[in-house]
């Protein structure tokens, strides 16, 4: 597993647990947004940290730490994920994973094989859109049957960045592909050392997200802004 950055200690990225979080490097997007580009652009790419010294870490403090959140990049493309996410699960630690979707074998796969407890999917735009954010060429049906596997696990969320190259009318057309999902996250955009420069934009006003949240809360059971 080539991991770029270790986190020791979050109290945000685990719902109500302590967790750390492991950093995977390689993305199968490029989106417009993104500001880790040292985990997304080969140019960038950090040395590998050791999975087995992070191991050996977590081991020492477990009862402290609750679980482990592996997000990237992409974890997805990883080659050995699900076999490292098992490894940590049998030291006792939840596990989370944050994916955008574009690899639904791979999510049904760590259900199926009992790697994960909590997976995060972000849906980045209505379906038509995907491609001018992430910047490559998406198979939409593949986002589609990520959020219906998603979907019918226990415990997850979805959640997406609201990005002001997008309007309101773009944000509401993507509602319904998460419809009746519990949990449901409106994030905040950075608009600072992005993969494209977005330094000309207008971030959305806390009037319009809250707007989106209104109309988003029809769809989901749960809806949330983070900033």
């Amino acid at each position: 597993m080539y991991i770029g950055g270790f986190q020791k200690i979050s109290l945000l990225d685990y719902p109500q647990k302590i967790c750390s979080i492991i950093f995977t490097v390689g993305c199968n997007f490029r989106c417009v947004y993104c500001y880790n580009r040292l985990l997304v652009l080969p140019e960038f790419y950090p040395k590998s940290l050791s999975f087995f010294e992070i191991k050996d870490y977590l081991k020492k403090r477990k009862g402290l730490i609750d679980a482990v959140v592996f997000t990237g990049g992409e974890p997805t493309i990883q080659p050995d994920l699900i076999e490292r996410m098992l490894e940590l699960k049998q030291l006792g630690f939840l596990i989370k994973l944050d994916t955008n979707g574009a690899r639904p074998e791979i999510v049904e796969k760590c259900i199926k094989e009992e790697a994960v407890d909590y997976i995060a999917m972000d849906v980045k735009a209505p379906l038509e859109k995907y491609k001018f954010i992430t910047q490559v060429n998406v198979d939409t049906n593949k986002i589609l049957q990520s959020i219906k596997i998603i979907k019918s696990f226990p415990a997850y969320e979805f959640r997406t960045t609201v990005f002001p190259g997008l309007s309101i009318e773009d944000y509401e057309a993507l509602f319904p592909l998460i419809k009746e999902a519990k949990r449901y996250f409106l994030q905040e955009c950075r608009l600072q050392n992005t993969l494209q420069d977005c330094s000309s934009l207008v971030p959305f006003s806390s009037k319009e997200i809250n707007f989106l949240k209104e109309k988003a809360s029809k769809f989901v059971d749960y809806c949330g802004v983070r900033g």
